[in-house]
């Protein structure tokens, strides 16, 4: 049986009237994404140590799953009616097949090699090295499976810069994969926070896959300490914001580390951080960039 996936497209006010009543009419499930995701305009869903939490983003894409037989245009009608709408808004629809979506998910994500001695293995792969450095991660709710440049981009940079012994704070963890890469590497101690609790839960879960102690916490449940190496892999608008909260939390003579930022945003970043941090030349990726600073 294949299915009929709606797609529409509409403001903050508008966005969860709309996906109720989708819901009301019989969609077996309806998500909301930011439309502006990887675009300079990308906000976290989130909110941030000092800046308000966001109820919905400005534009939102609205997904509904149909069964086949739908009619998109009486479904859409009806749930702007229940809303109020006088004007019917913009949809596209899609078939979408039924397949064996665990088998052709894990088809996409075979083991990925971060370095020479550093790969991301999923678990229903065995490592193509059994000597190296392998991080057992299955891709789920959290964000870092190491399949992103940022994520890669940061995980190189542990590589190359840990030397052993560092307490490593990962603000913003998604799976854990950096605070996890950071002890298999040779950190003495490494912390991840989140905002989201299933990030949360599933850094802890990632972390007992793969034997390490790793501590992570919410972020409005408790303070972090002071680290060697802070890193950051988020969005450019939150990292702005949490710029003097994450400087707070690098020691002196400390590193921090920046991902989830687009190239041309690169200089702009840097200069806020460089209040604190002398910063080097960003390191790029397919667009990402990675920038990192000592600790003045």
């Amino acid at each position: 049986m294949a299915w009929l996936t709606l797609t529409i497209s509409a403001p903050a006010d508008q966005a969860e009237g709309l996906s109720e009543a989708l819901l009301d009419l019989g969609a077996l499930a309806v998500d909301i994404l930011d439309a502006d995701a990887d675009t300079p305009q990308e906000q976290a869903m989130f909110g941030e140590p000092g800046e308000p939490a966001p109820h919905l983003w400005p534009h939102n894409r609205i997904t509904a799953l149909l069964e086949e037989g739908a009619q998109p245009d009486a479904v859409v009608q009806q749930a702007a009616r229940a809303i109020g709408l006088e004007q019917i808004p913009a949809y596209t629809t899609a078939i979408l097949p039924d397949n064996d979506w665990v088998r052709m998910t894990q088809a996409q994500f075979s083991p990925i090699r971060i370095s020479e001695r550093l790969w991301i293995v999923p678990t229903w792969h065995s490592p193509h090295d059994a000597a190296a450095i392998n991080i057992t991660l299955d891709p789920g709710l959290a964000f870092g499976t190491g399949s992103h440049p940022t994520t890669r981009l940061c995980l190189r940079w542990l590589d190359q810069n840990l030397r052993g012994g560092e307490s490593v704070l990962d603000y913003g963890c998604g799976s854990g994969i950096l605070a996890i890469a950071a002890l298999k590497l040779g950190a003495a101690r490494a912390t991840g926070v989140d905002v989201d609790p299933q990030a949360v839960q599933a850094s802890r879960d990632n972390a007992r896959l793969n034997q390490v102690d790793a501590q992570f916490f919410q972020a409005d449940q408790a303070t972090p300490q002071p680290a060697d190496i802070v890193v950051a892999n988020i969005l450019t608008n939150p990292l702005k914001v949490l710029a003097p909260l994450l400087a707070s939390l690098t020691r002196d003579g400390g590193q921090i580390v920046l991902s989830g930022i687009l190239g041309e945003q690169a200089a702009d970043v840097a200069g806020i951080y460089g209040q604190w941090f002398d910063c080097g030349p960003p390191t790029v990726e397919e667009g990402w960039a990675c920038i990192s600073g000592k600790k003045r």
